[in-house]
């Protein structure tokens, strides 16, 4: 089982996109500070969680969310609960 994640910072009110197998894991290291990306924007919750059966499925998808630079497009799937669309 894979998931594909979106957290935000509590604090900056800013987005991270990743994917993982391990959720509970990646999000205390995001937390923690061990992530670079994400150092300096903690906190960070999961706004958005969606599993796949395979981890090179939720990694595409995070690269191509990434890609669109969008914040009206993750706040859209945020809302929306889930990602209707293969993209």
């Amino acid at each position: 089982m894979a998931t594909l994640y979106i957290l935000k910072s509590e604090k900056y009110n800013r987005y991270y996109i990743g994917s993982t197998n391990n959720l509970k894991r990646r999000l205390a290291e995001h937390n923690l500070g061990k992530t670079l990306s994400t150092k300096f924007i903690r906190p960070l919750k999961a706004v958005f969680i969606q599993d796949y059966e395979m981890i090179e499925e939720a990694r595409s998808i995070e690269r191509k969310l990434k890609k669109f630079k969008s914040r009206i497009i993750l706040e859209r799937i945020i809302s929306e609960g889930c990602i209707k669309v293969k993209i």
